[in-house]
């Protein structure tokens, strides 16, 4: 079921800032938010932790007028609802969610934009539908299992165990700490920016799901494996590498990860920004997402 509902949108979100029409969707864990604008060859948006549709705005708005920007919330982010079931919190529910959307939209021919983990969750639906998929816009993200990296495991475990959660739900740690720790220059996470990703995840119930994400960055290897064994089915995708390099948790080994899998890619390194490009640098990017796609036929496999 899909259905507008702008006026079920909360007095916090600004029209300024946010100028979408919010639309819903029905999914077995509860309505999942997103926002369709434009028309044309379509682009779709995947946020990571902690963040939501939000820090997509500044693309969306530029690129609009030539395609059409889907961005949806995963549950338990944004403007999405809140799943009581742990289960709902693992990034393969997240994905199962989001493929359940591109079919309900039927969307084909796709531009992915993939950040954090918008990475595995996208590439979950690249290689069950890689006929599906065009091109790959990578964003300071990854896809495999990390399991024998101590940068995450490490993180992982402290993030994931108990005094991490604890610190996430009621301290709302991603956002008020990790966040800002996470971008170049924290200039660009204004008072009222960062009051649309702290009004996002109001309480300590609110934020349960982003308290799980780190647990499953070494929880989900099974799954991340999964993904990675059959980077075959999107590898050969035209890719778009956008890389910040003040980034805590994505590094230059990530980046050449990705450079050796990919068959073809256009690499941009952002030396002064970190870890949430569309948030800090959309005027920069959305250029480069546009000459990419004009650039390229997007072969349909």
């Amino acid at each position: 079921m899909i259905h507008s509902a702008s006026d079920a949108r909360p007095a916090w979100v600004s029209k300024r800032l946010y100028p979408f029409e919010s639309r819903f969707f029905a999914t077995p864990g509860g309505r999942m938010h997103y926002v369709d604008e434009g028309a044309g060859m379509p682009i779709v948006f995947l946020h990571g932790n902690p963040s939501w549709s939000f820090e997509f705005r500044g693309l969306a708005v530029d690129l609009r007028d030539q395609f059409r920007c889907v961005a949806p919330d995963h549950l338990g982010f944004g403007l999405s609802a809140r799943p009581g079931s742990g289960k709902e919190h693992h990034p393969a529910a997240h994905a199962e969610n989001f493929i359940a959307l591109m079919d309900h939209l039927g969307l084909d021919h796709v531009t992915l934009f993939l950040a954090d983990w918008g990475g595995p969750i996208g590439l979950e639906f690249a290689r069950r539908h890689p006929e599906r998929v065009a091109r790959l816009v990578i964003a300071n993200t990854w896809a495999w299992p990390v399991d024998d990296d101590f940068h995450f495991v490490a993180f992982s475990r402290l993030m994931g165990g108990a005094l991490g959660r604890f610190l996430i739900t009621r301290r709302n740690l991603f956002v008020n700490r990790v966040m800002p720790a996470a971008v170049g220059d924290r200039r660009c996470l204004t008072a009222e920016v960062m009051d649309h990703y702290r009004n996002a995840q109001p309480s300590p119930e609110a934020r349960a799901a982003s308290a799980a994400l780190p647990g499953h960055i070494v929880g989900a290897s099974d799954w991340l494996r999964a993904i990675w064994d059959e980077r075959g089915k999107f590898a050969a995708k035209p890719a778009l590498l956008l890389w910040g390099h003040r980034d805590i948790a994505f590094r230059n080994k990530e980046l050449d990860t990705w450079r050796a899998a990919l068959h073809a890619y256009e690499l941009h390194e952002f030396p002064d920004r970190g870890h949430f490009l569309a948030e800090e640098a959309p005027d920069e990017i959305a250029p480069l997402i546009q000459a990419f796609i004009a650039g390229d036929d997007g072969p349909d496999a």
